[in-house]
């Protein structure tokens, strides 16, 4: 997995939450609180005539519009370039897609791409803040700060700020494919450092121990009924069958040993609370009366993702709010 510099990249730029010191956790939380209280029309001014380009090499639904809506309720103006409807499809390089959009006057660009470590080169070809939507296998690293603002609302704890012992007390599970999922990196970096224990389960060709690169702190455990009895949190993951190409995977046998079922949390999590990054896939890692239950937080996520990102355009076009 690729090593940012971060201090070779302009410094509004998200690119991975292992560079964001806990002081910076804290401001974007508290910013995305002040813009929330924030009227409308105010909060619509603070971006007014700022353009922003979201381009994406891989299909994407909440981060996409939840990055899109986030601007345009800032007042900026937004583009979209997919792999599907630029040049890109007929072989530009990032480096001049990227270039094109800075001579554009894009002042920010969000990027999702399918290799690890394309924000950074974005963020160094272009001089632009640039902020990582997800790259490779790598990071997630604004999903991981929607999850923790999720986790802080829905357990009672302050959503304002962030220190050391913010999650002190909370076990979070993480569970299913863990070996392709850039979120559970993300989180597997950042809940830590906040105080959280946390749990990895699924099976070894999802999970496997020499692969991963584990913090401290990062627990294994393959029985996840173990597992589940120990969280505060669960977070399921889809299986990514996009990237199974030479896995050998027995689904049915996957759903027997690993799905959330409605019995497997009233069994031995009741009270604990449910989250997923999506797309779900209903019926295989999670159950659709589970996902649409009381405990889940799934819409939160959601919701919070807009609020999040909100934050995190202010942080890259260093705007006061």
């Amino acid at each position: 997995m690729p090593s940012y510099n971060s201090n070779a990249c302009h410094p509004g730029s998200l690119l991975s939450v292992e560079h964001l010191a806990i002081s910076e956790i804290s401001d974007i939380l508290a910013a995305t609180v002040r813009l929330e209280a924030m009227p409308r029309p105010e909060r619509a001014k603070l971006l007014a005539g700022r353009k922003v380009a979201l381009l994406f090499y891989e299909s994407s639904t909440r981060t996409r519009t939840s990055f899109e809506l986030a601007a345009k309720s800032l007042g900026a103006t937004t583009t979209l370039v997919s792999d599907k409807s630029s040049s890109i499809e007929k072989g530009e390089s990032l480096k001049d897609t990227g270039l094109t959009l800075r001579a554009l006057g894009a002042e920010a660009i969000i990027l999702r791409h399918n290799y690890s470590g394309a924000p950074e080169l974005l963020a160094r070809f272009t001089g632009l803040p640039v902020l990582n939507a997800g790259d490779g296998m790598h990071e997630h690293p604004s999903q991981a700060l929607l999850d923790l603002r999720t986790m802080l609302l829905r357990l009672a704890l302050d959503p304002s700020t962030a220190h050391a012992a913010s999650l002190r007390g909370v076990t979070v599970l993480i569970a299913g494919d863990i070996r392709h999922s850039r979120v559970a990196r993300s989180n597997a970096m950042l809940l830590p450092r906040l105080g959280a224990r946390v749990i990895l389960c699924g099976p070894e060709a999802l999970l496997p121990l020499q692969a991963l690169g584990l913090a401290d702190g990062i627990e294994i455990e393959r029985d996840f009924e173990k597992a589940l009895a120990q969280a505060n949190v669960v977070m399921m993951l889809r299986i990514q069958k996009e990237r199974l190409a030479g896995l050998s995977l027995d689904l049915a046998r996957y759903i027997d040993d690993y799905q959330l079922s409605s019995e497997r949390l009233a069994t031995y999590a009741s009270k604990a609370l449910v989250m997923h990054p999506g797309p779900m896939i209903r019926g295989l890692e999670i159950a659709g009366e589970v996902a649409d239950g009381p405990q889940s937080a799934i819409e939160d996520q959601v919701r919070h993702g807009l609020a999040i990102r909100t934050a995190l355009l202010i942080r890259a076009l260093e705007v006061k709010a």
